[in-house]
């Protein structure tokens, strides 16, 4: 695939302008490292927090009363009793109950699930869901639309915490806006 045709995340601009060096990935114009280099990152992202953008993964809206009843049809996961402001590991299977993908999924509550699926198998995860639940409840995919950002590191909560407080109450796969 050349540049020319690669997808540009909604970071893209910001990447160059930061001197990143620019790299294919999964259809997308990924950036792989900065002019520190990789080492100087790794190392600072293990000893303090990184954030890298995601955004070339598929974020996907599942709305309406059956949503959460309808996917659990397509992952061996429960998902009708995951609690409001959590969020689960989960696979797509296929009818045999091989895998297809994996994904995450949380629960936003007011019947809305939000998933999160991985960049080079976001549109047969689509297709997957459309296919499948399609008729139970509305997909919505917002492929386009955001930008997703991963914050990793052993003070990835100190930094974050800075702009938004609340995270630093937060347990492992809560989730809040």
């Amino acid at each position: 695939m050349s540049t020319e045709q690669l997808l540009k995340t909604p970071l893209h601009a910001l990447h160059i302008e930061l001197g990143a060096r620019m790299v294919p990935f999964a259809g997308y114009d990924m950036p792989v490292q900065y002019p520190l280099g990789v080492m100087k990152e790794h190392q600072h992202t293990r000893d303090q927090a990184g954030l890298f953008d995601v955004s070339h993964m598929g974020q996907i809206r599942l709305t309406g009363a059956n949503a959460a009843k309808a996917l659990e049809t397509l992952v061996p996961v429960d998902i009708i009793d995951l609690p409001v402001g959590m969020q689960r590991y989960a696979m797509f299977t296929n009818e045999t109950g091989g895998i297809l993908d994996d994904l995450m999924v949380a629960n936003l509550g007011n019947d809305e699930l939000f998933l999160v699926v991985n960049a080079a198998c976001k549109d047969q995860d689509l297709a997957h869901l459309r296919k499948h639940i399609g008729d139970q409840c509305s997909i919505e995919p917002l492929f386009e639309e955001r930008a997703l950002l991963a914050l990793q590191g052993p003070a990835a909560v100190t930094v974050l915490a800075r702009l938004a407080p609340q995270v630093s109450k937060m347990t492992f796969m809560q989730f809040a806006r």
